[in-house]
C-alpha cells in the first residue's frame, strides 16, 4: 500500500463515521422540529391559555441559557461522546415520561420536558460542534460543518411540514413517541462511534504548563470562557454579533405570523410555511456551494464571510416585510436562507480553530449569548408588535445586527491590514491549537 492510499483511507474512515453521526443528528433534529409544533399545540390544548405557550418557550430558553454557561466545564470533565449520548438519552426519557404521565401530572411533565429539552439540546450542540475538529481533518472542517447544517435544514423542512399531518392523523401521543424514537436513534449512532472531544478525548491535560492559554486547575468556568474569547483578536465581538443576530431572529420569528395574517387572514399559515420552506432551500443550496468550493479550493469561508453573511441575511429579512410581490419575496427568502447558511458555517468553523481546551467554553458561551439574545428579543418584540408594524420592528432589530456586523467587518479589515507580523504569528499555530480564529480568511 502506498503512503498516498494509506492517507486517503485514514481520512475516509473518520469521514464515514462522521456522516453516520450526522445521519443520527438529522433524525433527532427532525423529531425536535416536529415536536416544536406538536408541543406548542399540546400546551395550548392542555392549558387553554396562549400565555402558557410563551412560558413554556421561556423555560426552554432559560434552560438553554444555563446549559451554555455550564457546557465548557462539563466538557472539561467528560468526553463529548458521553455528553452527546446522555443528552439524547435524557430527552428520550423525558418524552417517555410525558407520554406515560396521567392527566393530573401533565403540567409537571411539560415543565420537565421544557427544562430537559432546552438544556440537553444546547449541551448536545456544544459537544458536537466543539468535537468536530477531533473527528475530521483540519482542511475538512468547512465540509463537516456544512454537512451538519444541511442535515438540520432538511430535518427542519420535514419536521415542520409533517407536524400538522402527524398531529391531525395520529395525535399528540404518537408525535411524542416519534420524537422519543428519534432521540434513541441519535443516541445509538453516538454510542457506536469513537467520538473524540472533551476531557478524555483530547490532549488537554498534556498541554505544557507554559502554554499562554493554560490556566491553573480549579479556575471557575466563566473566566475560562472569557479567556477563550480573548484567545484571538475580534472573537469576542464575533460572539457578541451572534447574540445580536439571535435578537434579530426573534423579530422575524414573532413578526412572520402577524405579517402573514395581514396578507391572508383566512389562511395565515400558508405564507409562513412557504417562506420557511424557501429559506431552507436557500440554506441547503448555499451548503452545496460551500462544500464544492471548499473541496475545489481548500479554503475556508472565514471571518469575513460571517460578517457579510450577517449583513445580507438581516437586509433580506427586512425586505421580506416590505410588501414586495410574491415572486420577489420568494427570492428574498432564498437569499435569507443562503446567507444564514453562510454565517452558520463560517461562525462554527471559526470557533473550532481554538485550542481543544478552550473550544468547549467558547461554544458554551456562544450558546448562552444566542439564547439570551433570542429570549430577550421575543419578549421585547412581542411587546413592540402591539404598537408598531412588523416591518418597523424587524427593521430596528435586524438593523442593530447590521450595525454590529459592520463594526465587526471594520475590525477584521483592520486586522488584515495589521501587517505581515500579525499574519506570521497567527498562521503558524501549535499542534492541537489551530489558532485560525485570529485570521480573517474571507
Amino acid at each position: 500500500m502506498t503512503p498516498g492510499i494509506h492517507t486517503t483511507d485514514n481520512t475516509a474512515r473518520p469521514e464515514r463515521r462522521y456522516r453516520f453521526l450526522v445521519a443520527g443528528y438529522a433524525v433527532s433534529s427532525y423529531g425536535t422540529f416536529l415536536n416544536t409544533v406538536a408541543l406548542n399545540l399540546f400546551v395550548y390544548a392542555t392549558t387553554g391559555r396562549a400565555l402558557a405557550m410563551g412560558l413554556f418557550m421561556a423555560v426552554r430558553l432559560a434552560s438553554g441559557f444555563a446549559a451554555g454557561l455550564a457546557a465548557g466545564a462539563l466538557l472539561a470533565r467528560f468526553t463529548a461522546k458521553s455528553v452527546m449520548l446522555w443528552t439524547n438519552a435524557a430527552q428520550a426519557a423525558v418524552m417517555l415520561s410525558l407520554v406515560l404521565a396521567p392527566d393530573g401530572l401533565r403540567t409537571g411533565a411539560l415543565i420537565a420536558v421544557s427544562v430537559v429539552v432546552g438544556a440537553c439540546g444546547t449541551l448536545f450542540m456544544v459537544a458536537l460542534r466543539s468535537s468536530v475538529p477531533e473527528m475530521v481533518a483540519p482542511e475538512r472542517l468547512t465540509w463537516a460543518n456544512s454537512l451538519s447544517i444541511t442535515a438540520r435544514s432538511v430535518a427542519m423542512v420535514a419536521g415542520f411540514a409533517s407536524a400538522g399531518v402527524v398531529v391531525s392523523l395520529v395525535g399528540y401521543t404518537a408525535a411524542f413517541v416519534i420524537d422519543m424514537a428519534t432521540f434513541v436513534v441519535c443516541a445509538v449512532t453516538v454510542a457506536l462511534l469513537p467520538v473524540a472531544g472533551g476531557a478524555s478525548g483530547t490532549g488537554v491535560k498534556a498541554e505544557p504548563a507554559g502554554d499562554a492559554e493554560a490556566e491553573p486547575p480549579g479556575r471557575r468556568r466563566m473566566p475560562v470562557a472569557l479567556a477563550a474569547l480573548a484567545a484571538a483578536p475580534g472573537l469576542g465581538l464575533m460572539v457578541a454579533l451572534r447574540g445580536v443576530d439571535a435578537f434579530g431572529s426573534s423579530s422575524h420569528n414573532a413578526a412572520l405570523p402577524v405579517h402573514s395574517s395581514a396578507l391572508d387572514a383566512s389562511h395565515p399559515a400558508v405564507f409562513v410555511s412557504a417562506f420557511w420552506c424557501l429559506w431552507a432551500v436557500g440554506n441547503i443550496g448555499a451548503q452545496q456551494v460551500i462544500q464544492r468550493t471548499a473541496r475545489r479550493t481548500g479554503r475556508a469561508v472565514g471571518a469575513l464571510g460571517f460578517g457579510y453573511g450577517t449583513v445580507v441575511m438581516s437586509a433580506a429579512f427586512i425586505l421580506a416585510f416590505t410588501g414586495l410581490p410574491l415572486a420577489a419575496t420568494a427570492a428574498v427568502a432564498l437569499v435569507a436562507g443562503a446567507a444564514d447558511g453562510l454565517t452558520e458555517v463560517s461562525y462554527t468553523s471559526h470557533l473550532q480553530t481554538l485550542s481543544a481546551r478552550l473550544r468547549g467554553h467558547a461554544f458554551g458561551l456562544s450558546a448562552t449569548f444566542e439564547n439570551l439574545g433570542f429570549g430577550v428579543g421575543m419578549i421585547i418584540v412581542a411587546a413592540a408588535l402591539e404598537g408598531y408594524s412588523p416591518l418597523t420592528v424587524v427593521a430596528w432589530s435586524h438593523g442593530a445586527a447590521i450595525v454590529v456586523a459592520l463594526a465587526f467587518l471594520l475590525r477584521v479589515s483592520a486586522q488584515q491590514a495589521g501587517g505581515p507580523g500579525v499574519r506570521q504569528r497567527v498562521r503558524q499555530p501549535r499542534r492541537g491549537d489551530r489558532d485560525g480564529a485570529g485570521t480573517p480568511l474571507g
